[in-house]
């Protein structure tokens, strides 16, 4: 998980029997089914037998975490109970198609990838138990099917859009000459097929590292810990009940008054979770049609155009939409100073954006970050875009130039080359320090290859890793040197530094929840900027494998843990995973054409989407690519402080622990300077609005996540579709 993801899963936690005792082992334990021979795909429970066998496991999660090998199997294992039942699969593939959007336009528009495992269980939960009460379906999914459901969502919503908001963008923008202003698109087939091969690479790369990372280690991996403990708190009453009530409704229907008088706490809690993250996507869905949607462009709507003020004294449309997107709300303060001349905020971006995507995802992230985000934007704004303003230098060409043309550019044109540096070298420095994780991870695959082991029939064979990774290696290789400039021998040892390197982040996540895909991929920036230093597209395209395989592979050991906790046949849910991929790549493609027609999009004055993870990406392989030379000096000395600043902030929240949260976050900072401001202050906004909620107690704060998700899922999904209208009707 990223670092987001550990603010928006980890919370998720909920109260569960913390107080598990060895007695409450030995006795709260049904007898587990023995080693499962029949077909990886079953069928939906229907019987009463088959659903008191997928009834969850009493252990809790924390008892089960604490069992050994051996003890999970005898005690906690649920091989016969179903778990991949088509409707698990259709459901968890329709919500991970819808998320991956949610996560596509966030990503493309903070950076950041939201975690959908717990979202999409309680959403499933919600519908499925709707299902049920109008007559649709005649059972609950049970707690397994669940899990294998968002182990699919989470594959397609998750696992399948990192490379789709960090090297693919960056590529485009790269692409971008005087006579093609609008960039170059890969063609949709080349960009599907290279999703689908990265993911499927990432998702075969943890077959050897589950059995010695989640069975014998028993690393805690926090967010699938988390998912595990909520899916627990919503089966663990009333769903068995309310399964047996509706197959005795089906049969009985003189009794179905009584029946469904009964109260059922833990659907019911389920159930104001659900509604709550559908009320707020519905709310939010209103945002883009209000603020995105070109109406005003078409003819019908000229009188109502003026009517709203959207016309200028010249007859010339000043927004196409029925609201503008933002409100210079600060332009009552006093002027800054910069070039000689007063600006107002406005022209810094200092204005209220009206959507609230950013806001809610604000409330995940925290307020700490957020603020540091805010730091870093003003910092940018009072010193050093006014000193850009009056920097100039003589290029290679021979033209006069500025470091800072306007104001409102200072956060691509002088911001970058601060924070991307910034980013880079917390990021790196951060994963340096975690030299005790790196090296565990290599002992432990070198125990993980010795140990042979038992329940060969349960675990994911070896032989899936052999051939999934000898077709993805295939497939990425064969995209890479046809249409990256790769030679094939270097395709073929970035997917070995893959797997080496997803190694290690795997590890981390279970650590520490956080993956470090951004290191991982600057890392291999690094190593083909000196191997193929002058090619861009090569640079990027070989750290998009690595980022994007070493997210899928960490995302699928989340889930795997989280089955783990609750008992789940582990090649079940790893082909649950895998027919994710299918769905997400469909979306994110798709949604990728959509929201990204052209790449003024994301470098315009004031883009839709600024992309930040994309412009670190593109900033690191534009150095390569043209030297460091042929940068203005002044942005070549705001790399070295960049560097230098994103270094002392690390060392600062290791050296002094009990003050991090007082501290500065790196990647709150360097965030700042790569943002146009009205994005950091709605995420501001949220985070504050967030922590005051959440101090009003737990019933509040529980809400917090399925509130925001929704407010996110509603405006990103239809604004996907507003875009596509915009784009290709509108137009």
């Amino acid at each position: 998980m990223s670092e987001t993801d550990k603010a928006v899963d980890a919370n998720e936690v909920v109260e569960t029997n913390q107080g598990e005792t060895a007695e409450d082992k030995a006795q709260g334990a049904p007898t587990a089914a023995p080693p499962d021979e029949g077909p990886l795909f079953q069928r939906a429970p229907v019987t009463a037998a088959e659903i008191e066998q997928g009834k969850p496991i009493e252990l809790s999660p924390d008892a089960v975490g604490q069992l050994s090998e051996e003890e999970w199997y005898a005690q906690a294992y649920r091989g016969g109970a179903a778990q991949l039942t088509v409707r698990a699969i259709a459901m968890g593939s329709g919500l991970g198609f819808l998320l991956a959007f949610t996560n596509l336009y966030v990503g493309l528009k903070t950076g950041w990838h939201l975690g959908v495992s717990i979202t999409a269980a309680i959403l499933s939960f919600t519908i499925w138990g709707a299902f049920v009460r109008v007559g649709i379906a005649k059972t609950h999914m049970t707690i397994l099917e669940n899990n294998c459901m968002a182990s699919t969502a989470s594959a397609a919503g998750y696992a399948t859009g990192g490379t789709m908001v960090s090297a693919i963008p960056a590529l485009l923008m790269l692409s971008i000459t005087p006579e093609r202003p609008e960039g170059t698109h890969l063609p949709w087939a080349v960009l599907a097929a290279w999703t689908f091969f990265l993911a499927l690479l990432g998702t075969v790369l943890a077959i050897p590292m589950k059995r010695n990372m989640i069975n014998q280690e028993r690393l805690r991996f926090p967010t699938g810990t988390a998912a595990a403990t909520t899916l627990k708190s919503l089966y663990s009453e009333g769903v068995a009940t309310a399964t047996k009530q509706a197959i005795t409704v089906a049969t009985a229907p003189s009794i179905a008054g009584a029946v469904r008088a009964q109260p059922i706490t833990a659907v019911e809690a389920a159930g104001a979770k659900g509604r709550a993250l559908m009320t707020a996507a519905a709310i939010s869905s209103f945002i883009p049609l209000l603020k995105d949607l070109d109406l005003l462009k078409l003819n019908a709507f000229k009188g109502l155009a003026a009517s709203l003020g959207a016309v200028d004294a010249a007859g010339k449309l000043t927004r196409t939409a029925l609201v503008p997107g933002q409100t210079p709300i600060f332009d009552w303060l006093p002027t800054v100073t910069a070039g000689g001349k007063a600006k107002a905020w406005s022209s810094w971006n200092v204005v209220l954006d009206h959507g609230v995507a950013l806001v809610a995802a604000g409330a995940l992230v925290g307020v700490r970050i957020t603020l540091s985000m805010i730091a870093g934007g003003l910092i940018l704004i009072a010193v050093l875009a006014p000193m850009g303003l009056f920097e100039s230098w003589v290029n290679p060409l021979g033209q006069s130039v500025l470091a800072v043309t306007a104001p409102g550019k200072a956060w691509k044109e002088i911001g970058l080359w601060f924070g991307a540096p910034m980013l880079v070298s917390s990021g790196i420095l951060n994963f340096a320090l975690q030299w005790k994780t790196i090296v565990r991870a290599f002992q432990g695959f070198g125990k993980a290859a010795r140990d042979g082991g038992s329940h060969g029939d349960v675990e994911v064979p070896m032989h899936w890793f052999t051939v999934g990774g000898t077709v993805a290696t295939i497939g990425i290789v064969g995209i890479a040197w046809k249409f990256f400039d790769v030679p094939p021998h270097l395709g073929i040892l970035a997917v070995f530094l893959t797997f080496v390197l997803a190694l290690v982040a795997c590890r981390a996540t279970g650590e520490t929840d956080i993956t470090p895909t951004g290191a991982m991929g600057k890392i291999m920036q690094l190593i083909y900027g000196g191997l193929i230093p002058q090619s861009a597209t090569a640079n990027l395209m070989t750290a998009g494998i690595t980022a994007g395989a070493s997210s899928a592979s960490a995302d699928l050991l989340t889930d795997l843990k989280s089955g783990y906790l609750l008992g789940a046949n582990p090649r079940r849910q790893f082909i649950a995973q895998l027919l994710g991929i299918v769905p997400g790549t469909i979306a994110t493609t798709i949604g990728f054409f959509i929201l990204v027609p052209r790449a003024q999009v994301l470098v315009g004055d004031n883009p839709a989407f600024p992309a930040p993870a994309a412009q670190q990406w593109k900033a690191v392989a534009e150095i390569f690519k043209v030297g460091i030379g042929n940068l203005h000096p002044f942005a070549r000395e705001t790399i070295v402080v960049g560097i230098v600043v994103g270094i002392v902030l690390v060392l600062a929240e290791r050296l002094l622990p009990k003050y991090k949260k007082y501290l500065p976050s790196a990647t709150g900072v360097g965030l700042g300077f790569i943002l146009p401001f009205y994005y950091c202050l709605a995420m501001f906004l949220g985070a504050v609005v967030g922590a005051v909620v959440a101090k009003q107690g737990k019933k509040y704060d529980d809400m917090i996540i399925p509130v925001a998700s929704g407010l996110i899922a509603g405006e990103s999904i239809i604004g996907v579709i507003v875009q596509a209208l915009n784009n290709f009707v509108l137009n």
